[in-house]
C-alpha cells in the first residue's frame, strides 16, 4: 500500500527552540566543518539554508576554473535534503534516500548558499527540492530528492552525531 501524503503548508512547524538545537549540533559535525557550510532554519523556519562561508580551495574545480565542483554541490545538496526531515521532527535521525541534481551555470564567488524545502511527507518518506545559489542570489543549480526520517532519537549534542 502507497504511503499517504500531505502538502508541505498542512504541516505544523516544530518548536524553534528544537530546530535550533538541531543546527547546533549539525555545525558542529566534521561534515559541516569540511563543507565549510552553517546550517540554519530562518524564519519562519519552514526551509532549511546552509551557507558555504568562505569557500575553500578544494571546493573549486579542476582544469583551471573557479567555479564550485559539481562534487562539492552533490555533497552539499545530499547535506540540505537530509536535514529537510528536521522541519517535520528534528530530534530523530534521518537519511538521504535519493537525489536528481540538475546543473544550469557555473557557482562563482567566496560564499553561496543551498536551500531546501519540503514538498510533501509521508509518515517517514519526505520528499523535497533544494536549490543552490550564488553570492549575487542567482539560481545556478536544482535538486529534487527523497529522505526518510527514523526512528531513533537525534542526540541533541556532540559531534558527529548528525545523519
Amino acid at each position: 500500500m502507497p504511503e499517504q501524503t500531505t502538502e508541505a503548508p498542512a504541516r505544523p512547524l516544530p518548536p524553534r527552540e528544537a530546530q535550533e538545537r538541531y543546527a547546533r549540533t549539525f555545525n558542529t559535525s566534521l561534515i559541516a566543518a569540511s563543507l565549510s557550510a552553517t546550517l540554519s532554519f530562518p524564519e519562519p523556519a519552514d526551509r532549511v539554508l546552509v551557507r558555504v562561508d568562505p569557500v575553500l580551495p578544494f571546493h573549486r574545480g579542476g582544469m583551471g576554473t573557479d567555479a564550485i565542483n559539481g562534487g562539492m554541490l552533490a555533497a552539499l545538496f545530499d547535506f540540505v535534503i537530509g536535514t529537510t526531515p528536521a522541519l517535520v521532527d528534528p530530534t530523530r535521525r534521518s537519511a538521504t534516500m535519493q537525489l536528481n541534481i540538475t546543473f544550469e551555470q557555473p557557482v562563482k564567488g567566496d560564499w553561496f548558499i543551498a536551500e531546501g524545502r519540503i514538498d510533501r511527507a509521508g509518515a517517514s518518506t519526505i520528499f523535497a527540492s533544494a536549490v543552490v545559489k550564488d553570492s549575487s542570489g542567482a539560481i545556478c543549480s536544482r535538486c529534487s530528492g527523497m529522505a526518510k526520517l527514523g526512528r531513533q532519537p537525534w542526540p541533541a549534542g556532540g559531534q558527529n552525531e548528525a545523519k
